[in-house]
């Protein structure tokens, strides 16, 4: 397996992790957030992104990753605290291991941005975009 999809996976697994508020829904597999059930909310979708290699040394490179999770939140009321708190328990759950899982100490993970997205309530939508930068040997990765 590659390291992206081990880095995604393990995003998934720690997303799904989270207990307060806890994601109902989260998932590597393209929704439609219109048609998901109201006990679905939460629901978050992990997607890989661009990456931007560069040499490290002679014989080392580095990577940066971005992955975007779509974050999705449903109610009739407090909708803006609902967004906030899912935000905020995202970033403490990604914070916990930086590695991701790996045992590569050259692998770190940032939160890089968190958009909102304009959306008609009773749905809201919230983008944070993770990256993950790594250091791995040429030709190994």
């Amino acid at each position: 397996m590659s390291l992206r999809n081990d880095i995604a996976d393990n995003i998934v697994k720690t997303i799904k992790e989270i207990t307060d508020p806890r994601p109902v829904l989260v998932t590597r597999e393209p929704f439609d957030v219109e048609k998901l059930a109201i006990t679905q909310f939460p629901a978050v979708m992990v997607n890989s992104g661009s990456e931007e290699r560069d040499d490290f040394d002679m014989s080392f490179r580095s990577g940066t990753i971005e992955y975007t999770l779509r974050c999705f939140v449903r109610g009739a009321a407090e909708i803006d605290r609902q967004k906030n708190d899912l935000i905020e328990a995202i970033s403490e759950g990604l914070e916990e291991d930086r590695r991701r899982g790996t045992s590569n100490p050259g692998v770190t993970t940032l939160i890089a941005t968190v958009e909102v997205i304009d959306r008609l309530p009773p749905l809201a939508e919230v983008i944070i975009t993770v990256q993950v930068r790594y250091r791995y040997r040429k030709g190994v990765e």
